[in-house]
């Protein structure tokens, strides 16, 4: 295996992986594909939840105007073109005629409006993504237009997963509004226009989907049925791959992949992920929840205790320890190469325990405090390791944290409601843009503007709410990369969160199939061959 590094490869690069041919040890037919992840997708509505997961798992179901190739370039998909509007803001859209819905109905322009209303309304996880938007308009069946705030180069790079839903099938069973936190017909149904079709799912269980016959793209797989089943404990996945009761598991521990590899007719797949891997703060909380020293205060607020916990981490010890020395040390939301990665700001903050003591006592905490730190158990790979392992860090320097982790189905509830001191959290950029991050994680929370849905603390600086939407509307590259360089100085400055690593990609898989990896960690069906 040969480590993949985003820092010396082009941005946009995926893996590509050719494997020969064989027979499913279960004795199913060839084209039966079985695969299985750590994480169930919460819900089947694209609009409901805003998680890798979710996205991943309904771009094989539904579909937008735009859609990422193997390569992460972005291409047509529902729209054959596009163009920047003339005499005002924004872009157009000519939609592709001829396709249909998985129940019959035709697609035109008035599914695109529904499904605009739809995910940028308050119920909507995704609302973010149309922040720039002020309007939408039919202009006729298959034409229509985005008009923006302002002048927008990556709007249409920013929609590739906005995936349009069928006005009236949606309208039919009162399914016009997204439900996140409850259900509705679209929490467990789907009728998109992709090139699979949701046959059967029993949620935590198993999911089955069926090529949808009337796809408008041509099929380059042959998988004639594939079946998803979520396993939680990594042992029991690489168990049911290596017996042969599934063909393909993502990820797997970095520990197993030799086991894998040693075992005839199995490959392991590996990469690194666009996603960074960081801590965050309860910035705006007024008092600490899970302390048993601070009472009235909440510490976190002091940029010299977030700069502390930065300094109690030690990276290299995670990496060899955790990670056998595939990951990257991050020193900002974005990994090296993506677009707009700060080099002048390349350093992150050092592991010196000496300077977060210093710094803990001149913040006036001298003897330190207890606090909650808030962990999922089966969203990122060794999450819970590389949790505990930060906690002992961060206590050798008086920085004692309480430990909590479960699993993802419940902990963005959690975060939104507030119930955290500090948390653990992954993120890849949608657009493979650092505006991305600054949109999402570090712009102050404003519901109106749909701005900050993900910064769960509420980090705020004015002036970095200020640089966003200059960053969004500079066509120059050297003055887009000035005002992104100021973003990134002053958050390391703050320590909004804390930059671990670039998570690194590890999956595996039967000799006889080929797929895509792609570096956001997208795994697509159209892709698959069991051969």
């Amino acid at each position: 295996m040969k480590k993949r590094s985003l820092r010396h490869s082009a941005l946009l690069s995926s893996v590509l992986v050719s494997l020969a041919a064989g027979v499913s040890a279960t004795g199913a037919s060839a084209e039966t594909f079985r695969w299985a992840s750590n994480t169930d997708p919460q819900t089947m509505d694209p609009h409901a939840v805003n998680s890798a997961p979710v996205l991943s798992f309904l771009n094989n179901v539904y579909e937008g105007l735009v859609r990422r190739g193997e390569a992460m370039a972005i291409e047509p998909s529902l729209a054959t073109s596009w163009e920047p509007l003339v005499g005002q803001n924004g872009w157009r859209f000519h939609l592709r005629e001829n396709v249909t819905f998985q129940n019959g109905a035709a697609f035109t322009a008035e599914d695109v409006l529904f499904s605009y209303q739809r995910a940028s309304s308050e119920a909507a996880d995704v609302r973010s993504w149309f922040a720039p938007v002020a309007d939408v308009t039919v202009v006729d069946d298959y034409t229509i237009d985005f008009v923006t705030t302002a002048p927008n180069p990556l709007f249409p790079d920013s929609i590739a997963n906005f995936m349009i839903l069928d006005k009236g099938w949606a309208e039919k069973n009162n399914a016009v509004l997204p439900a996140s936190d409850a259900e509705n017909f679209a929490t467990m149904n789907v009728n998109g226009t992709g090139p699979f079709v949701l046959s059967s799912r029993d949620p935590g269980v198993k999911t089955v989907l069926k090529p949808y016959s009337g796809w408008w793209d041509t099929a380059t797989h042959n998988v004639t049925e594939a079946v998803f089943t979520p396993i939680g404990n990594p042992a029991t996945g690489i168990a049911a791959l290596l017996s042969g009761e599934i063909d393909f598991i993502q990820p797997i521990p970095l520990q197993d992949a030799k086991q894998v590899e040693s075992r005839k007719g199995f490959k392991i797949l590996e990469g690194e992920e666009t996603r960074v891997i960081m801590f965050g703060f309860g910035h705006e909380h007024e008092k600490l929840l899970y302390s048993s020293d601070v009472k009235d205060a909440n510490p976190f607020k002091d940029p010299r205790v977030r700069l502390a916990a930065s300094h109690a981490i030690n990276m290299a010890s995670i990496d060899r320890v955790l990670f056998r020395g595939k990951i990257e040390a991050a020193s900002q939301l974005v990994p090296a190469g993506i677009s707009g990665y700060s080099e002048k700001n390349a350093a992150r903050h050092e592991y010196d325990p000496k300077r977060a003591k210093e710094l803990l006592a001149e913040a006036g905490y001298p003897n330190g405090f207890s606090f909650g730190l808030k962990c999922t158990n089966d969203r990122y790979i060794n999450d819970e390791a590389l949790c505990r392992a930060a906690a002992s860090m961060l206590s050798a320097v008086g920085l004692k944290a309480k430990l909590s982790t479960g699993p993802v189905r419940d902990y963005w509830t959690q975060l939104r409601a507030d119930d955290f001191d500090m948390y653990l959290l992954g993120w890849s950029p949608g657009t493979f843009d650092m505006e991305h991050p600054i949109r999402f994680l570090l712009h102050s929370q404003d519901d109106a503007k749909k701005l900050g849905s993900w910064n769960f603390g509420n980090y705020s600086n004015a002036r970095v709410d200020e640089l966003l939407p200059l960053i969004q509307q500079e066509i120059n590259p050297t003055n887009r990369q000035n005002l992104i360089d100021e973003v990134v100085s002053i958050t390391q400055k703050d320590a909004a969160y804390i930059p671990l690593y670039t998570q690194p990609l590890i999956w595996a898989t039967k000799e006889n199939v080929d797929m895509t990896q792609r570096a956001d960690n997208f795994f697509l069906l159209r892709w698959v061959t069991v051969n």
